[in-house]
């Protein structure tokens, strides 16, 4: 069975949540206190991995609302599940007129009860009208008998025939008819063996018609029990992991059961008793063997419950093959988690370890114990903020081991634009609450900035890696040089010159102070990083930098300068004949310079900050980003009046530049550059 929408109403902060539509993961987004929680625990409510029982009004019933609203009979969960093929066929086998059905709704009250609706379920084979011409058949039929029949015998069977015409009369109710019919239908055929009477052949089929119909219905009754008890025991359990779950990495054995003779256990001992569930520990018996001084099968115990735990762990989380070790002291049990594969392979208990990977411990423990180690494949896991103690990168990696590793269907809230299933939008719920409505969910994007920003946030990082990061990346200062580069590469490819290479993403970062940054950003990712830097001293600085802190190799750090025949300070825009630029600068703020003269200092070898210079000189601000722009909208139109054949020559030694150190990495095979 698969999940297909549920809704939650009366339930804490929610009254009604609207219908929820699932799939195979589904992200629950919302701000803090908004509800998400609460819609994870009233769904779990439907048929959790422990008991069903009854829901406490005074705990869960929403506060603002009178306390006598609720009764048994108040609604909390509705949901609607599919059947695949083979489900379908075995209902069908308890119920025939099943056949047909393809979902099913499942309802639960704050009472111990749940109600099954079957969709798309045949209404009986009960044609009043057939059955009225059947009876119109019989019962003269069974009074021509009568008269053929001698002795005292006659009169009785008369009277059974009237007797059954009254009791078998329709009524809408097809049950109703069904319970007169069966009896009625019995006491004509005693009436007609007493008669020694016999009906013709096709007579008695009308008759076998009527006693199967009526006999049909009658068990439909259970037949429709057995069907809704089927898909009561099919329905996947749902298995709820808060955001913290409670498991010590050092138990007292003695005082767990002493608290559970009293019938007072904590999360954190249900917790416990699944971790010994998944090891295989019976805790009374090892405290037993302790009272017996039976060290050594204790620690025989001990050893074979590690083995179990780390095989299952191994198995279930594959980021890296950890080992759990169990260790018996006294009454105490210890949890000692190591890695064998580290440097230092030493033993940390449980509870030091870092919170997300108790996290993980325990999310791991829960999951194998409600689902027989983890094999159970019908179980729906709601996850309330899982991994929110975890590294970005190792959410990013979570969310990639649910979509990659699970068959099961999972359900799980976040706040967290790291968690948010970028690749599957259309698999995003938002939550949303206000005063008066209390909770509600939109299968679509909707609410606040707050609500929505995690996935603004995701959407933009996801953006920002596609447009900006590639395999092989050349890091450049400035937005205006990645418009220039890109745009300029675009003409000369165009036209048959030397172009950078085009698997290679440019990737700006707002200034040299920066780039050191973007460097150990995408070097950590493992890839492949070349940088441009403009040819002046704080570029330099960022170069030393680079190569001191072994982030990237020299070779691999080109400056503009470069690319010129005669070496000097350089930036991007110097590639451009200077009077090219002159007149991008003077047209762009053709208002500003109006009746001003702009002097430009020859003696300034950088043509942008000879502009800048000009500027200040007439009190005014000068920004790249303006003739850049009108550079972009010109080579659109007349390329030919921005790139000369000198500025062509000199972007093309750039690029052949670029393109070289490129290809000598990718040849040497030396992985990322450091």
């Amino acid at each position: 069975m698969r999940l297909e929408s549920f809704k939650i109403t009366n339930f804490r902060s929610i009254n009604d949540s609207g219908q929820i539509e699932i799939s195979q993961i589904t992200a629950l987004l919302g701000r803090n206190e908004s509800g998400k929680s609460n819609l994870l625990r009233a769904l779990h409510s439907l048929n959790p991995a422990e008991e069903f029982i009854s829901l406490d009004k005074i705990k869960n019933f929403p506060r603002h609302r009178h306390l006598e609203e609720c009764n048994d009979n108040t609604p909390v969960v509705w949901s609607l599940w599919s059947f695949d093929e083979d489900e379908r066929q075995e209902l069908t086998n308890i119920l025939a007129r099943a056949a047909d059905v393809t979902h099913v709704e499942i309802e639960r009250r704050y009472g111990k009860f749940r109600f099954v609706t079957l969709n798309g379920l045949a209404e009986h084979d009960f044609d009043e009208q057939d059955i009225k011409a059947k009876i119109k058949k019989i019962v003269p039929a069974v009074k021509a008998v009568a008269d053929n029949v001698e002795g005292n015998q006659k009169a009785p069977l008369e009277q059974a025939a009237d007797t059954f015409e009254q009791a078998i009369q329709i009524s809408h109710d097809s049950l109703e008819w069904a319970k007169k019919a069966t009896p009625a239908l019995a006491a004509l055929r005693k009436a007609l063996a007493a008669a020694d009477g016999e009906l013709t052949e096709k007579q008695e089929q009308v008759l076998n018609h009527l006693e199967e119909l009526a006999i049909s219905i009658e068990n439909d009754k259970d037949a429709q029990a057995k069907a809704r008890n089927w898909v009561i025991n099919n329905m996947p359990i749902f298995i709820y992991v808060d955001e913290y779950p409670d498991l010590s990495g050092h138990q007292d054995i003695a005082n767990y059961l002493h608290t559970k003779q009293r019938g007072n256990l904590t999360t954190a001992d249900h917790n416990f008793e699944k971790l010994c569930k998944v090891a295989g520990l019976n805790p009374q018996e090892i405290h037993n063997h302790l009272s017996n001084n039976e060290q050594e099968t204790r620690n025989q115990l001990a050893n074979r419950a590690s083995a179990v735990v780390t095989t299952e762990i191994r198995r279930l989380w594959k980021d890296r093959p950890l080992k759990i070790r169990f260790n018996l002291d006294g009454n105490h049990l210890d949890t000692f988690i190591s890695d064998p594969n580290s440097t230092y392979d030493v033993e940390v208990n449980l509870n030091e370890r870092s919170r997300g990977f108790q996290w993980f411990f325990s999310f791991y423990i829960a999951f194998a114990a409600d689902t027989n180690g983890g094999k159970a494949q019908n179980a729906i896991l709601l996850l309330d903020e899982p991994g929110l103690y975890l590294h970005a990168k190792s959410q990013s990696d979570l969310l990639g081991h649910f979509k990659e590793d699970f068959n099961n269907q999972i359900i799980y809230t976040t706040h967290s634009p790291f968690m948010v299933p970028t690749y599957s939008l259309d698999s995003i719920r938002t939550v949303n609450i206000a005063e008066e409505k209390g909770t509600t969910v939109t299968n679509n994007p909707t609410g606040d900035a707050r609500t929505l920003f995690p996935l603004q946030a995701a959407l933009g990082y996801n953006l920002a890696q596609s447009l900006f990061i590639g395999s092989n990346n050349l890091i450049v200062e400035g937005v205006t040089d990645f418009w220039i580069l890109s745009t300029v590469s675009s003409y000369l490819f165009d036209n048959g010159r030397t172009s950078l290479c085009s698997d290679l993403t440019l990737t700006p970062v707002g200034g040299a102070q920066k780039v050191s940054y973007m460097v150990a950003l995408l070097s950590s990712e493992e890839l492949n990083v070349l940088v441009l830097l403009d040819d002046e001293k704080d570029a330099k600085n960022t170069k030393d930098d680079l190569i001191k802190t072994k982030l990237i190799t020299e070779q691999n750090v080109v400056f503009v300068s470069e690319a010129l025949s005669v070496p000097k300070e350089a930036d991007i825009e110097d590639l451009l004949d200077s009077v090219v630029y002159e007149n991008l600068v003077r047209e762009s703020y053709a208002t500003e310079l109006k009746d001003k003269t702009l002097v430009l200092n020859p003696n300034i070898p950088r043509i942008a900050k000879r502009v800048e210079a000009g500027f200040k000189a007439l009190n005014l601000e000068f920004h790249k980003t303006r003739p850049t722009k009108l550079l972009l909208k010109k080579m659109g139109i007349d390329p030919t009046a921005i790139m000369t054949e000198n500025s062509i020559l000199q972007f093309e030694a750039l690029f052949k530049i670029i393109n070289e150190r490129l290809q000598k990495h990718i040849k040497r095979g030396a992985g990322v550059f450091r």
